[in-house]
């Protein structure tokens, strides 16, 4: 089953400014290039409340999701 890409972007939009800054880089520079592995599991981050997922972005809190790991990676340098 193939990723929709459209609302994979749609969801990156966060309430949360920082995250959305930081998703907003993201989407102009690595998002297109994304495999279809890394667009799902970048599709299950998403639904991490933006509390945890910034507290994972920033470090404050580690990554437990093995699955998760490159993309907490690829937006950290961001």
């Amino acid at each position: 089953m193939s990723i929709n890409r459209g609302r994979v972007r749609w969801h990156c939009r966060r309430a949360l400014l920082e995250l959305d800054l930081v998703f907003a880089r993201f989407l102009e520079s690595q998002f297109d290039d994304l495999s279809e592995a890394q667009l799902a599991d970048l599709a299950d981050l998403l639904l991490c409340e933006d509390h945890d997922l910034w507290a994972m972005v920033n470090g404050r809190k580690p990554c437990e999701n093995a699955r998760w790991r490159e993309m907490i990676g690829l937006l950290r340098h961001c």
